[in-house]
């Protein structure tokens, strides 16, 4: 891969079977289970993109349009049926922030499991748990079990470990808004920062004033398949003025 190029995907497909076998209980799944309707569901048909380095790229479409699934594909959540996927530097997938946060141990137990998950060594981490427990604002619930965090507790420490183990390669599903004003805020000038810094940022979003705000270029997905690529405006007023994308 070049050196400008920070992430390139060539001609990607994936496909999910699906199983239907309209069972309401275990015991009738199993009875029926021979008469199951299986479906194959294609949600990315030979997508291709190119994401430069220090560049931001905003995915917009309809729920279902694909987007999650390329995140995923590139975090290396799910593999591509067929096609490549080619990445230059160290990846930050911030896709549901906290969900990999086991309810049990307390956060700080949490944030070295991640920051490790993430590439970091325990070392590491333990030099910078302070300045994520500071930027999270949990210093008086970080020796708790997160079982007892709330929704906006949990994503913001997820953030915060995100941004605290030097990628090259920001991942962001829909997390922006992870907290109150000021702290949504906060997340952006981090963000702009990572940008300032040389980093590339891929991220999903139904707000198209983020996209505006912070996106180089936006490609709008629909059916699987890129339909449209260029500068946020041009392609955010195609989407919104497409009578079939309905739910913006």
């Amino acid at each position: 891969m070049a050196n400008d190029i920070a992430l390139s995907v060539d001609g990607l497909r994936k496909q999910f079977l699906l199983s239907h076998s309209g069972a309401a209980s275990l015991k009738t799944a199993l009875l029926w289970w021979r008469r199951r309707k299986l479906e194959h569901f294609v949600a990315l048909d030979g997508v291709n993109l190119q994401v430069g380095r220090g560049e931001c790229v905003a995915l917009v479409g309809r729920n279902g349009a694909g987007k999650s699934t390329l995140l995923s594909l590139i975090s290396r959540i799910y593999r591509p049926t067929s096609g490549s996927i080619a990445v230059n530097g160290r990846i930050a997938p911030l896709l549901e922030l906290g969900a990999g946060f086991h309810p049990d141990l307390t956060g700080v137990e949490n944030v070295v499991f991640n920051g490790i998950i993430l590439g970091l060594t325990r070392k590491q981490v333990q030099a910078r748990m302070a300045d994520i427990v500071r930027f999270a604002e949990l210093e008086h619930h970080i020796d708790s079990p997160v079982r007892t965090y709330s929704s906006g507790m949990l994503a913001r420490l997820g953030f915060a470990v995100a941004v605290h183990v030097d990628a090259d390669i920001l991942i962001v599903d829909e997390v922006l808004a992870v907290g109150d004003f000021a702290f949504e805020q906060k997340c952006y000038a981090r963000i702009e920062d990572f940008r300032r810094s040389g980093g590339t940022i891929l991220f999903v979003s139904h707000n198209m004033e983020s996209v505006r705000q912070i996106a180089d270029r936006c490609v709008w997905l629909r059916g699987g398949k890129v339909e449209m690529e260029g500068a946020p405006e041009s392609v955010i007023t195609a989407y919104q003025g497409d009578r079939s994308e309905v739910d913006l």
